[in-house]
C-alpha cells in the first residue's frame, strides 16, 4: 500500500468492493448473514476501519466455505451472529469506537475540571 493509497482510503473501497462481489455469490440466508456481519463488526473498527479488514475477510471466507460444503447458518454461526462477531472483535465487551471517543472525551472534561478547580 503507498502512501497515496493510505491518505485517500482507495485501498480500502477496492477491498470493500471485492468483498461485496463475493458476498453477491453467496445464497440469499448467507448474504443475510454476510450483512448482519457487517453491521455488528463496524463499530469495532478504528477510524479508517483497516483493523477490521482481515477479520471480515476471515469472516466472509467462513460463510463461502460453509455454503460450499452445504452447512446451515446455525452450524456456522449459531444463533448469536452478534456474540458471534464481538466474539470475532476481540471478545465480549469488546471497544467500539464509540467507547474509545467516550473515555477520551471524559479525560478531556476532567483535564480542564482540574485545571479550573486546583
Amino acid at each position: 500500500m503507498n502512501f497515496w493509497e493510505t491518505i485517500t482510503g482507495s485501498d480500502l473501497t477496492r477491498e470493500w468492493k471485492a468483498f461485496e462481489a463475493r458476498a453477491a455469490v453467496l445464497p440469499d440466508d448467507y448474504r443475510a448473514a454476510w450483512k448482519q456481519i457487517e453491521v455488528h463488526l463496524l463499530p469495532h473498527g478504528n477510524f479508517t476501519g483497516r483493523n477490521l479488514m482481515p477479520i471480515l475477510d476471515s469472516a466472509l471466507g467462513l460463510l463461502e466455505e460453509a455454503a460450499a460444503d452445504g452447512q446451515s447458518l446455525d452450524e456456522v454461526l449459531g444463533d448469536d451472529i452478534q456474540g458471534f462477531c464481538a466474539a470475532l472483535a476481540g471478545g465480549e465487551g469488546a471497544r467500539t469506537y464509540r467507547d474509545r471517543w467516550r473515555e477520551q472525551l471524559n479525560r478531556n472534561v476532567a483535564r480542564k475540571l482540574n485545571r479550573l478547580g486546583g
